[in-house]
């Protein structure tokens, strides 16, 4: 069997669609599996990393309002959608799945004429336009949310990396608060703005550092790669403040944490639901909202906090997240509600959706 995966642009759409490739690979590994990208996105380097094939077709963004380029998108569609049919022709592919971003509209259209099944997973709360139109195409549609409003959605969650899936946090704990200097006892505040961090997550958290640290919390920081890392003054017998520019294993530092502070990217809510971490959301304030509907199942559940961005100060801080982690009861029973949410095995059922889809369309 042979996939092609159509998953590029941003670390959202791609991960998931590694994950799926490394589960396949886990059940069999002579599955051939052929990423397409394009050769701006982030893919050019995280799936020759995890060691699939990538194929390039050009980008065709689509504008979100009437311009004169609008004109040139069909014709410019044309060509990706043929340079698609001929990556799957080429590896006789039989079954694309999409994950959203550029790649994958052309990928569901080149699929739909050449008559090879389709699979769409949808990461996000609220779907983008090639996976609304994937979906119309598509025997299995795999969804991240329960409340998904997408035609014929199956909610799987999104597949992760093994090694967030299998995360036992309390058996990696004492591992993880050494390998970054924490005490093994202290509460444990884990703060991040993702991959490239969030200045207005930086600031805030650095004012409500000493107010955490005289009240027995720890707080470990990544501020991310391109912004400058605090001056750090730990008094002797306060609590540690370390901060990272960036942490490449994340499933050590979920382990070390008792709680994170951090924006609400599907995948961010995916891992810390399937770890059972419990988390502070300060959903993104720009774009469609989507982030703020990625946080609410979790937190309705009771697994986590939500705050606005404009409301997230030193002051709710203290009266908000310092209270939950001096609370040894409300932490575990929030915990437990994340875990409960959490979808571990997203990946494995993805698996089934194309193995059945496949299967499907070789017996006609």
């Amino acid at each position: 069997m042979h996939v092609v995966l159509a998953g590029g642009g941003t670390a959202g759409h791609i991960e998931p669609a590694l994950a799926l490739a490394d589960a396949l690979r886990r059940q069999d590994p002579t599955v051939g599996v052929t990423a397409l990208g394009t050769e701006r996105g982030l893919e050019t380097r995280l799936v020759p990393e995890r060691g699939y094939d990538l194929e390039l077709i050009p980008a065709v963004p689509l504008p979100r309002k009437p311009t004169p380029e609008l004109i040139t998108v069909p014709g410019r569609l044309r060509g990706t959608i043929k340079a698609a049919e001929q990556v799957m022709e080429r590896n006789k592919a039989e079954c694309v799945i999409g994950f959203g971003g550029y790649v994958a509209l052309p990928a569901y259209l080149a699929a739909k004429r050449l008559g090879i099944p389709i699979v769409v997973h949808e990461a996000n709360a609220r779907p983008g336009l090639a996976n609304k139109i994937g979906s119309r195409y598509a025997r299995f549609v795999a969804v991240s949310s329960p409340d998904s409003k997408l035609r014929n959605a199956q909610y799987i969650g999104i597949p992760l990396r093994r090694a967030i899936a299998t995360l036992d946090r309390g058996a990696a704990r004492p591992e993880a608060r050494a390998a970054f200097g924490l005490d093994q006892q202290l509460p444990t505040l884990l703060v991040s703005g993702g991959s490239q961090g969030a200045r207005r997550l930086n600031e805030v958290v650095q004012q409500a550092v000493p107010h955490l640290q005289r009240a027995g919390i720890q707080v470990l920081h990544a501020v991310g790669p391109k912004n400058e890392l605090p001056h750090v003054d730990n008094m002797p017998g306060m609590p540690p403040y370390v901060p990272v520019p960036y942490v490449d294993r994340m499933d050590l530092a979920y382990a070390a944490a008792d709680m994170m502070l951090c924006r609400a990217g599907a995948m961010t809510v995916a891992e810390l639901s399937a770890v059972g971490l419990p988390a502070a959301y300060v959903p993104l304030p720009i774009g469609n909202g989507e982030q703020r509907l990625n946080a609410q199942p979790v937190v309705k559940a009771g697994g986590g906090l939500l705050v606005d961005d404009a409301e997230l100060t030193p002051e709710w801080i203290q009266s908000s997240v310092l209270p939950v982690l001096a609370d040894p009861h409300r932490l575990h029973s929030m915990a437990r509600a994340a875990a409960e949410f959490g979808r571990p095995e997203a990946d494995e059922l993805l698996v089934g959706m194309v193995h059945q889809a496949v299967a499907e369309h070789r017996q006609g």
